[in-house]
């Protein structure tokens, strides 16, 4: 165990070495000096995470906020200084979650990513492996890093960087290992490091085939529409967005992404160049979708000279960044609804529009029209949305009494 002034210490430097801002540093250095007070007047000297988390409740009333669904962000944050303290008192490092706009890599660093982007390119990687491999792979270098560098790395620095994957969905870790392990591959044939230390890269059991998409019922999706406040401007944003999402099928951050241009008002058209695919895929406008967008547009949207429609209505007013998940807005108005949201089930935006696919394949659409509707690549991956679907499922089902074909009783 170790006393918090002296955890407090190592990563206030660690983050300078990051490069926060010196305002960013004043605001964690206020919450440490709270919590320090905290511990002293409890008698506590060494941290734990339990010590951490009854400051946390005692400044914020965190565990009652949460049980009642109505943490603010602010309390996350507070939530958040505790946590990173626990994950630097165990790896030594701070974690990507909490610095996503910081740079942490040198000018070799970032150079070698771009050449791991461009190899990626070079196989025939879609736009967004190559976009998500490289992101992630600066992750790793990022963290040996902290582990006296690239060079070095070996079974130990790559058991230390898993075991910061706790916690994470089973899918999330495999995808972060599958990129390391691409990054290294990459690194090996370049010389940059030792080809042995791949074999310490874990396998991570594939759960694709097994998945099965998370959906709602008709009527969930048409209570939290419902539901929403459409008479103030968060409201008018939130249910343009849910309307792209259930009724067109766009991608979370093919809505955070949508500009002006891509509207064909006249043609009532919607020209999409998906961040997953880069393929553009045109979809007709909904009259009901059309309105509630240029209803956003006209009475609901804050002044912001930046060309994405959907902006953030807190400062800085701007558009939402591709880490900002819009999750938050869905269980807002599922909550408000009464519609339960349960943790045994997925309840992002994309669960909307896995919905949309399985109600279409209910209603007959046939596959490769969900595929075009949805941008797959291939009809085959709309194909996922028949487990969904126990009516579907049903009408798949054999009947055991019933004889085969060419079969006599």
């Amino acid at each position: 165990m170790t006393r918090l002034s002296v955890l407090v210490s190592g990563l206030e430097a660690e983050l300078r070495r990051l490069g926060y801002k010196d305002s960013t540093l004043v605001w964690y250095q206020g919450c440490w000096r709270r919590m320090q007070r905290h511990f002293d007047a409890r008698g506590v000297e060494e941290f734990s995470l339990d010590a951490a988390m009854a400051w946390v409740d005692d400044a914020c009333g965190f565990f009652a906020k949460e049980q009642a669904g109505t943490l603010k962000q602010t309390d996350v944050y507070l939530f958040r200084v505790a946590q990173m303290l626990q994950d630097y008192a165990v790896h030594g490092a701070v974690l990507r979650r909490y610095s996503r706009s910081v740079s942490k890599l040198d000018a070799a660093g970032t150079a070698t990513i771009a050449l791991f982007r461009a190899h990626l390119r070079s196989t025939g990687r879609s736009v967004s492996t190559v976009r998500t491999y490289g992101t992630l792979a600066a992750e790793f270098l990022a963290f040996t890093d902290t582990r006296a560098g690239l060079g070095c790395c070996d079974a130990a620095v790559i058991g230390a960087f898993v075991a910061t994957l706790t916690g994470y969905q089973v899918k999330t870790v495999e995808q972060k290992l599958c990129a390391v392990r691409s990054f290294l591959r990459f690194a090996d044939a370049a010389g940059l490091v030792d080809g042995a230390c791949l074999d310490a890269v874990p396998a991570a059991r594939s759960t694709r085939g097994a998945r099965i998409p998370s959906v709602w019922d008709p009527g969930e999706v048409a209570r939290i529409v419902a539901a929403i406040d459409r008479d103030n401007p968060c409201g008018k944003r939130d249910y343009a967005i849910i309307l792209l999402i259930t009724r067109l099928g766009l991608r979370g951050i093919d809505v955070k992404r949508l500009e002006f241009a891509d509207f064909d008002w006249p043609g009532n058209r919607l020209l999409v160049t998906q961040a997953k695919t880069g393929h553009e895929v045109r979809l007709p406008l909904l009259k009901d979708v059309g309105w509630a967008v240029i209803d956003y547009l006209r009475h609901g949207r804050p002044d912001c000279d930046c060309p994405q429609v959907f902006v953030r209505h807190t400062a800085p007013i701007g558009a939402f960044s591709d880490q900002d998940h819009l999750h938050q807005i869905l269980v807002k108005h599922a909550r408000a609804a009464h519609v339960p949201v349960s943790e045994k089930r997925r309840h992002g935006m994309h669960s909307l529009r896995h919905t949309l696919a399985t109600r279409l394949m209910e209603n007959g659409t046939p596959v490769e029209q969900i595929a075009d509707i949805l941008g797959h690549q291939s009809a085959e991956s709309a194909g996922v949305y028949l487990k969904s679907s126990l009516s579907l499922l049903a009408q798949c089902a054999l009947d055991p009494d019933a004889p085969a074909d060419g079969a006599s009783r």
